[in-house]
Order: C-alpha cells, then structure tokens, then sequence
C-alpha cells in the first residue's frame, strides 16, 4: 500500500511540475522570457507578476486595463481602438499588414523566423504578448 501511495505522490508531483513548466514563453534560444499562469497572471523570467490577461481585458501590473482581445481576433489598446487582428495563427497590425505568426508552439515574425516558442499558453495571449505588449 505504501508503494501505491508513494507512486501517486511521485506522480502528482511530476504532472505539477510538468504543468508548471508547460506555460511558458521563451525566446528563439529557448531561454524562458515569461510564464503566463492558467488564471491568466503574466510573470516576468524571474517571477515577478508584470500583467494579466483577465477575460477579454488585458491588465498592467497594477491592474489597470491596458487592453483587450475581442472574441473575434481583434486586439484593442485601452482606448478600444483596434490595434491588431489574431486569426488563430497570423498575427496583422491595425492596418491588416502580416506580423507574425503563432501556432504549433512558435512564433515565427512575418518572413517566418522563429522568434520565440510557447508552450501550454493560449495562442491569442502569446500574440498579444509577443506582438503588441513588448
């Protein structure tokens, strides 16, 4: 019996630690820039909190709304002035121009260079992350 609960403990603690490291965002060197909790929390390389993604709004440190993503791909500054499109893989400016890209776990800019990867992070936040709040 103590095996079988030794071996769920040594389970849970590696699914946890998987999932810990599962929502990340590195650079095209594969250093982690960025962790983006499941609750939406944005954390900096050493941990410390720099942003939200709080439902649709997008939300500094402090947590004032810096922006917002719209359920139809549209990126908003805090104005609701439309600042970028997500189409679930391009990334376009207001004006409809390429970006980037983001899907299958990378970010690649317009010419398709690898810029960064991502990992257990929804799409539509890496985008924005990468795109628009750098």
């Amino acid at each position: 019996m103590k095996k079988i609960i030794l071996l769920a403990l040594a389970s849970l603690f590696l699914l946890n630690g998987i999932e810990a490291r599962a929502q990340r965002i590195e650079n095209s060197s594969r250093s982690t820039i960025a962790y983006i909790q499941a609750d939406g929390r944005i954390e900096n390389s050493s941990r410390s909190t720099i942003g939200y993604f709080n439902g649709s709004r997008v939300e500094s440190s402090s947590r004032s709304t810096i922006g917002y993503i719209q359920s139809d791909g549209r990126f908003e500054n805090a104005s609701r002035s439309t600042i970028g499109y997500f189409n679930g893989e391009r990334v376009e400016n207001s004006s409809r121009s390429t970006v980037g890209y983001v899907h299958d776990g990378r970010v690649e800019n317009a010419s398709r260079s690898t810029i960064g990867y991502y990992s257990g992070v929804k799409a539509e936040w890496v985008a924005y992350y990468f795109f628009f709040m750098k």
